[in-house]
């Protein structure tokens, strides 16, 4: 049993309002997912390309001059945006690849990637996974968020929704998919790898 909300906001006026509409309804949906909670914001574009948001369980040590640390890596421009234990890094969309593969090496978690798109999930209550990363602050067109009761996997971050499914894509499900650990192993033998375990 999860609970899923999403809107889609056509008023360019209520932008600014849609991290708080949104809270209010992940919120709500509290008893049917207290163990992890997850929003998808779709904002503002990057002005530099890409946004790849990304998670660690010691933020100050993983983020601390990761900006510098990074684009002297890839050999491009990068800006960080610390949000708790998210960071939103931006990268010219031609060094996203490498980017991706760079944070990987740091022994980050990647959340998701896209022009628009950020992902915010960690394990708790909804209400405070909402305060940890200040959604009521946040701006946008839309978004979509989750609320997980674990019924077969372990509770963790990465078990959390949204996923990202693609660039500016993302998926958020209710009930178990029984048959998962059958289609990783057929998906991964035509070369598409999950990074979640449920």
């Amino acid at each position: 049993m999860c609970g899923i909300v999403g809107l889609f906001l056509k008023g360019d006026d209520l932008r600014p309002r849609l991290g708080e509409l949104l809270s209010d309804m992940l919120i709500t949906m509290t008893d049917r997912g207290p163990d992890s909670a997850g929003i998808a914001i779709y904002g503002d574009a990057a002005s530099d390309g890409v946004k790849i948001t990304v998670q660690s369980d010691d933020p100050a040590a993983a983020f601390e001059g990761l900006d510098a640390a990074l684009s002297e890596k890839i050999g491009a421009p990068v800006t960080v945006k610390v949000v708790d234990t998210h960071a939103v890094v931006s990268v010219p969309e031609t060094a996203k690849d490498a980017a991706v593969a760079a944070l990987e090496e740091r022994g980050l978690r990647i959340m998701g990637a896209g022009v628009a798109m950020e992902i915010y999930k960690e394990v708790g209550l909804p209400k405070d996974v909402s305060e940890r990363f200040n959604l009521r602050a946040m701006g946008g067109s839309h978004g979509i968020g989750h609320t997980r009761m674990a019924t077969e996997s372990a509770v963790t971050t990465m078990g959390a929704h949204p996923f990202s499914t693609a660039d500016d894509q993302c998926l958020v499900h209710n009930g178990s998919l029984s048959n998962h650990n059958q289609m990783r192993r057929k998906l991964a033998k035509k070369g598409v790898f999950t990074r979640s375990e449920n």
